[in-house]
This record gives C-alpha cells, structure tokens and sequence, in this order.
C-alpha cells in the first residue's frame, strides 16, 4: 500500500473531511497541484474547483470556492471559504455560488473604475464558478 499523510478540510461552517489518504488534488489558483506523503511544503491559495482525495477507502470529491491549503512534513489542511462534499451539491448551491460571483464581479466593476486587477480577479472568480458548474453538472 502506497504511503499516506493527515487531510483535513474545514470550512467556516463545519469540519468536512480528516482522514489518511495518498493523495489530495488541489485546485491551486496557480494551476492544479497534487500533494502526497513526502511533498515539500507548500501553501497556496484555492481557486473555485474540485479538490478530490485517494485514500485506502476511495476516492472523495468536495466543491470549494476558495481558500487556502497548507502542506507540511504531517498532512494537508485547507481551510476553504466555502465546501461542500460533490454528492451534497445541488443546481440551487451552484446557482448561488454563481449569483454571489456576478454580484462580486458587477461591484468590482463599479467600485475599482479604471483598475483593472481586482475587476479581472471578480471576472476570473465568476468564469472559475461557471466552470466548476458545467464540469459537475448537476
């Protein structure tokens, strides 16, 4: 059996997963990444997507908008804005989570005029949202 490490994954409202896996991906605003037993250590912040675990016992899926995962010499933890396990998900939890990224986005609009950073970081949260919801399609 392959080696294992600590996953935990907390959301402001409650603990989703802690468990021993093999591996956990991460959808890393800078790209993908998979973390295993032994990767350096690491923190990244989380851009809207599924982040899935293997463990012994299967594999695990769970929708998070956003956040943080830290990767240490003992496990994985993330600390997600939002999460929910994929078999919780429903079209109503997506169509929120899309309206709020439209509402960002139009406020970042009217707010930063002529700042194009934070208006194209809304724009790439909402398309984030929108991709998420066409790739799970529930």
């Amino acid at each position: 059996m392959a080696d294992t490490t600590q996953f935990d994954l907390v959301s402001p409202e409650r603990r989703l997963a802690s468990a021993q896996v093999v591996s956990v991906q991460i959808p890393g605003a800078d790209g993908d990444m998979t973390a295993m037993a032994g990767h350096a250590p690491t923190i990244t912040t989380l851009r809207p997507g599924l982040l899935s675990t293997e463990s012994p016992d299967g594999t695990s899926e769970y929708l998070v908008t956003g956040g943080f995962a830290e990767i240490t010499a003992t496990g994985v933890t993330v600390l997600a804005e939002r999460a929910l396990p994929r078999s919780e998900v429903t079209a109503d939890h997506l169509a929120e989570m899309v309206k709020e990224a439209e509402e960002a986005y139009a406020k970042a609009k009217e707010v930063f005029v002529n700042e194009p950073g934070p208006v194209d970081d809304a724009a790439k949260l909402l398309a984030d949202m929108v991709a998420v919801g066409d790739h799970i399609r529930v």
